[in-house]
């Protein structure tokens, strides 16, 4: 929006985040000659860390857009409004990232409405424009600016995929969750706790993960793993905190919960 200021989109300190891969090599790449990103990767398995730490690595604004259903053309781009009885236009986060130079991340693309994608295209190819017809109005994006989308291929449908045309517009990273030995270190560092029970909660992940084909629609992700941590540091009991945390927010299937919890007694 106009009233928005980009200095408050840039990150101060330094996110943590340990790559998996060469995926900031490869971001870094993409950066360089203007192509787009595509993060492909389950529910909380680091992509919009992954963002922030590659607009800070960068120096670059970050403008998050999280994606829904309602996601409108207009919500990117930008409306007329009234205020004190003007007409004024207010910049959409897309436009706000254009004009400035900044990395527009896109966070769930596949459940923003249809027609988006209109305005996404001429900005992914090597046109790198933005048309803001209710303005008359056509926006060069300048060589600092970069388009970055998401999806969770879990998810995927008929209705909620993501055509070819879209898709090979964008240099394609896919975010799995973490080896075990990293995770584990991402959970002891964000959850404040020691390395034997960070380990046991990677354990527990790994075990629903593997109950993704027998009801589950997603395993525990490693952002379920660091609110365990969080709670047992805390002094919630070890078997209250991953029922709160992981087995309660996976599923509400009681066979399921019973399972889970199950496995969760066995490990701590």
């Amino acid at each position: 929006m106009q009233s928005q200021k980009i200095e408050e989109h840039f990150i101060a300190e330094k996110p943590f985040y340990l790559p998996q891969k060469n995926e900031l090599a490869v971001a870094l790449a993409a950066y360089a000659n203007g192509l787009p990103l595509l993060l492909k990767g389950p529910t909380g398995s680091g992509k919009t860390r992954f963002m922030q730490f590659l607009a800070w690595t960068i120096k670059r604004p970050l403008i998050t857009v999280s994606c829904h259903d309602d996601l409108s053309t207009s919500d990117l781009v930008g409306r007329y409004l009234i205020r004190g009885g003007e007409t004024i236009w207010a910049d959409g986060p897309l436009t706000l990232a254009v004009r400035h130079g900044a990395i527009c991340y896109l966070d769930e693309v596949v459940e923003a409405r249809k027609d988006t994608t209109v305005v996404i295209h001429p900005l992914a190819d090597d046109r790198r424009q933005l048309a803001i017809e209710k303005r008359g109005e056509l926006l060069t994006a300048p060589k600092e600016f970069m388009l970055a989308v998401s999806y969770n291929p879990g998810y995927q449908s008929v209705l909620k995929d993501m055509k070819q045309s879209t898709r090979q517009r964008f240099v394609a990273l896919e975010l799995d969750y973490p080896a075990p030995e990293l995770e584990t270190e991402i959970i002891r560092h964000e959850a404040g706790i020691d390395t034997p029970l960070a380990r046991s909660l990677v354990r527990i992940a790994a075990m629903t993960r593997g109950l993704k084909d027998s009801g589950l629609q997603e395993g525990a992700s490693t952002r379920l793993l660091v609110h365990a941590g969080l709670l047992i540091r805390e002094g919630i009991p070890p078997r209250e905190a991953c029922h709160v945390t992981i087995t309660e927010a996976l599923t509400d299937d009681h066979e399921l919960v019973g399972a889970i919890d199950e496995m969760v007694s066995s490990v701590v």
